[in-house]
């Protein structure tokens, strides 16, 4: 398992949650887990997400950025 960092909607700010991922590829990966109730996730459980490596505040984090192809 490994850890992707998802884009939260509508909350009026940029917010990154992390969440657990399968890697397909170096830069492909399954969702796994549960959407909190209280949130909004930009891509569902399930789906298989394209991720590019981005600076975050916690530093340079793998983070989801489309549906893969």
């Amino acid at each position: 398992m490994a850890t992707i960092y998802m884009p939260l909607l509508n909350e009026g700010v940029d917010v990154w949650r992390p969440v657990e991922a399968t890697a397909l590829t170096a830069d492909t990966y399954r969702v796994e887990g549960d959407v909190p109730d209280d949130e909004e996730w930009a891509f569902d459980p399930g789906s298989i997400v394209r991720c590019e490596s981005r600076k975050l505040s916690e530093g340079e984090r793998m983070t989801a950025v489309a549906v893969a192809d």
